[in-house]
């Protein structure tokens, strides 16, 4: 599903139009962005929560060159659906 469909359903089922629909959807998302860029987790009651992980530094190889390489800590955005959102996918 992609979010061109996203907002048709959601314009289908609320009789709103799809500009606005398409509108809110995307202010959703660059409010989600937001907050995780700033290091605040997103909690949705029944639904998950989009939350910020922290990758500690770690060491790789380099194959092709045969040499080893430091990968500095970072952050990584993550979603954790919640046990209602896991119980209606797992049926």
């Amino acid at each position: 599903m992609t979010k061109a469909d996203i907002v048709n359903e959601i314009a289908k089922e609320t009789g709103i139009d799809k500009l606005t629909v398409l509108k809110t959807v995307e202010a959703f998302m660059e409010n989600v962005k937001d907050s995780l860029s700033k290091g605040d987790n997103v909690y949705l009651r029944g639904f998950g929560s989009f939350i910020v992980k922290k990758r500690a530094e770690k060491t790789a190889r380099n194959i092709s060159k045969n040499t080893t390489i430091i990968i500095p800590a970072h952050n990584i955005p993550s979603f954790k659906p919640a046990k209602t959102f896991v119980g209606v996918v797992k049926k």
